[in-house]
């Protein structure tokens, strides 16, 4: 029998708490994992589909982009791994039924939590200018629509065309070639939000924005530094890796401002230490750094290391580095009473880290949101990169870059040209290939597109996947603006909030999902995928999909492309549609390190892609070399009776997914609107645990963002900082407080105080 999906919306600001866990996973993780699977599908399908995740004959987790081992376990699958696959291969199916029972201004004033858990989309649905409801219409009235609006813009950059980092490559490479032969550059995506910081520091000084190691390298590497991110909850399978580096040896710090149970304890549930015993304890230094701390604390470490006899590697400095001369100067003349007030770390402990940095001869940082989401983001992950350099900790085994990806395939987007502000090499590269000359002017990013839509520039927005209005800062404009569109169009295998907030017209085009069977004219399809250190295997699913009438991604970018851009066009979009084959053939002599692609993504484990800093040393940069930085410190200042909030994910959450309303670890449950505030803090301001308030965003543009009702929750955060969930306090965000260089909103270093609650309603 089909699972039901709740009717009611469950209250979601009365959570209750106890007191935070200091160990991950185990046997709670896989009670909860069977439980949620067991409420979205039958245990005859759980066993089916939990069986081939990230399994070589299987399909890629949507949950994240943390890579395979070499071998794989039975169960290749975390707890948020097991939450995503459940909610995609859930047996709830929304039908127009559904719609025609559920106006667009009823579902509008619905939870994201409620919108998701109604099931999977099984028809293409039309929202046209005037009404209230959704209608069924068919899938060539659906891109007839779009072709007709496309056709009516006074340029193609009135058109934007977003990206989930869900896509698979060929979905990705015909879907910015359609955009780029209709005209346009205009391709924002959701790297924009949270790790094009990290592509643009590491671009500057390594000449490559991607991480520079493997999994093999972890586990060789002397010294791990996990800095402004919680795998517990994000990536949780990375604990694995980390336990497996810890037993051979290594060393692991964690830099957070708040204490994660993951990072200090993991039981894995894959072994019986794991489900038994006490597991493993992961760090062994924790420094709990006030927000926005981070580049002070590499500053003070790069002074310790100048200092230190035989601290840094002239050799490689010497052949492979450039601007070490005056990055040093600057460095050294760093200030202690600047870092400290910085970090409120005691300078104790950043000595500490200091003599662990120079016993070992092999180090890795990685690092997440904590440190890419600040206004001084780039600079600090630049000073990252400095202290790598130091020491010749890159292009070397067990030493490196770790950025860690959310979306499974959001780096693999980017290296298929989802990108506003492409290379010349790769335009040059595509028009050979299609015999055409792709606009060079750079397009809008996922700030500008919001920025265009506000200001009536931009009148046609499409979403590849992803939940745009919910994951966007600044909600209230965010949504404004897309009602000024005149299309809205968004290709999805679920109900989200970005659907109720529309353009003048609207369009839901439903789509396989990674656990689905995809079957052409051309027989079994399968896609590829691009993990977090630049390996590339293929995915396929195996579920029968939700309904007869469902399209691939690859199949709705290429048959979109031929009704907007008319029979005249030679690209092969039919060939395109019904072999994936056909499109990795274009890919391989478009994209480099994609030779062979075919032969390659067959292979059991896939490929790695090429990377010059890591495999030679070679450096692909402005100067041929790897780039020392100059990066003044700086940090947030925030004024007095005010607290700088960082917005986070939930336990029970996957970026605007909410797969329940818990949050194990940190001991919340059954809510989600709470603000966690440490209490010594919470003392001074006057906020006893318990106490509802309205939080209010402060910004320079003087405009009040208000997040009304959340709970106060006594919690151990770094003196002068809170945190509390997103999509709930993107609304605080400032549309254009946003990182230099990289255009990402701050979403870590939101200036707030707290009033008392106004009793307005939640939304």
């Amino acid at each position: 029998m089909a699972k039901q999906a709740p009717q009611s919306d469950p209250v979601q600001d009365a959570p209750q708490i106890s007191a935070p866990k200091h160990a991950a996973a185990g046997v709670p993780a896989v009670l909860h994992s069977l439980r949620m699977a067991g409420e979205q599908m039958s245990a005859r399908r759980t066993l089916a589909v939990l069986s081939k995740v990230n399994q070589p004959d299987g399909f890629d987790c949507p949950g994240c982009a943390w890579p395979e081992p070499g071998r794989t376990h039975t169960a290749e699958f975390c707890e948020n791994g097991a939450k995503a696959v459940a909610e995609e291969a859930t047996e709830r199916r929304i039908t127009a039924e559904f719609f025609a029972a559920h106006p667009v201004s009823e579902l509008a004033g619905r939870s994201g939590y409620w919108l998701g858990q109604q099931g999977r989309l099984t028809g293409p649905m039309l929202l046209d200018e005037g009404s209230d409801r959704y209608v069924p219409v068919s899938w060539e009235r659906a891109f007839d629509i779009v072709a007709e609006e496309l056709r009516a813009l006074d340029t193609p950059d009135g058109a934007a065309f977003y990206t989930s980092g869900r896509t698979s490559n060929e979905a990705a490479f015909a879907y910015q070639l359609f955009a780029r032969r209709l005209g346009t550059n205009n391709l924002p995506d959701c790297s924009n939000m949270c790790h094009e910081s990290s592509g643009s520091a590491l671009t500057e000084t390594l000449g490559v924005g991607k991480g520079s190691v493997s999994l093999k390298d972890l586990y060789q590497a002397d010294l791990i530094i996990v800095a402004g991110q919680n795998p517990g909850t994000n990536h949780p399978r990375m604990l694995s890796a980390l336990e497996r580096a810890k037993r051979a040896g290594a060393t692991v710090v964690s830099v957070n401002p708040l204490p994660e149970a993951g990072l200090e304890r993991f039981k894995n549930p894959q072994n019986a230490r794991g489900l038994a015993a006490n597991g493993t304890k992961l760090t062994d230094l924790f420094l709990q750094i006030r927000l926005g701390g981070d580049l002070a604390l590499f500053r003070a470490l790069n002074q310790l290391v100048l200092a230190a006899e035989g601290g840094t590697d002239e050799a490689f400095i010497a052949e492979h580095c450039h601007g070490f001369e005056e990055f040093a100067a600057e460095a050294k003349s760093t200030d202690r009473a600047e870092v400290l007030a910085a970090t409120g770390l005691p300078w104790e402990q950043i000595e500490e880290l200091a003599r662990l940095v120079l016993a070992s001869k092999k180090i890795i940082v990685c690092w997440a949101m904590g440190l890419t989401q600040h206004r001084h983001a780039v600079a600090t992950i630049r000073e990252v990169v400095n202290f790598l350099l130091l020491r010749g900790n890159v292009g070397r085994p067990g030493a490196g870059v770790c950025p860690v990806r959310g979306h499974s395939n959001v780096q693999g987007d980017r290296t298929m040209g989802i990108f506003e502000r492409p290379s010349a090499a790769f335009l040059d590269a595509l028009g050979r290939e299609f015999d055409f000359e792709p606009p060079r002017e750079h397009g809008l990013d996922s700030v500008d597109t919001i920025r265009a839509m506000r200001d009536g520039r931009v009148k046609v927005f499409f979403a590849m996947g992803g939940n745009f209005v919910a994951a966007t800062p600044d909600t209230e404009v965010t949504e404004a603006a897309m009602r000024r569109c005149r299309l809205t169009v968004h290709v999805s295998t679920k109900l989200n909030r970005s659907h109720v907030v529309t353009g003048a017209r609207a369009l839901i085009l439903p789509t396989l999902g990674r656990t689905d069977r995809d079957w052409t004219e051309a027989g079994a399809q399968f896609v590829s995928v691009e993990d977090s250190m630049g390996m590339v295997h293929s995915s396929r699913g195996g579920l029968r999909p939700p309904s007869d009438g469902l399209l691939s991604e690859v199949a709705i970018v290429c048959r979109l492309a031929r009704a907007a851009l008319g029979p005249g066009d030679p690209t092969p979009w039919e060939e395109f549609a019904v072999s994936y084959d056909a499109v990795r053939d274009r890919i391989s002599r478009v994209v480099p390190g994609f030779e062979d692609f075919n032969e390659k993504v067959r292979r059991p484990g896939g490929f790695a892609l090429p990377h010059g800093p890591r495999d030679s040393r070679t450096f692909p940069t402005a100067t041929g070399r790897a780039n020392f930085t100059v990066n003044p410190l700086t940090a947030p200042e925030v004024p007095e009776g005010r607290l700088l909030l960082q917005t986070l994910r939930s336990h029970d959450q996957y970026n605007t997914t909410i797969y329940g309303l818990d949050d194990r670890y940190r001991g919340i449950t059954g809510g989600r609107r709470v603000v966690l505030v440490n209490p010594a803090d919470a003392e001074q301001l006057g906020l006893a645990d318990g106490l509802y308030v309205d939080l209010v965003g402060e910004w320079k543009d003087g405009v009040e963002r208000r997040a009304p009702h959340f709970r106060v929750v006594h919690y151990p955060v770094a003196r002068g900082g809170a945190a509390a969930y997103y999509p709930e306090t993107n609304v605080l965000v400032p549309l254009d407080s946003t990182a230099e260089i990289s255009n990402t909103p701050t979403s870590k270093a939101v200036v707030i105080r707290f009033e008392p609650d106004t009793g307005a309603p939640v939304g």
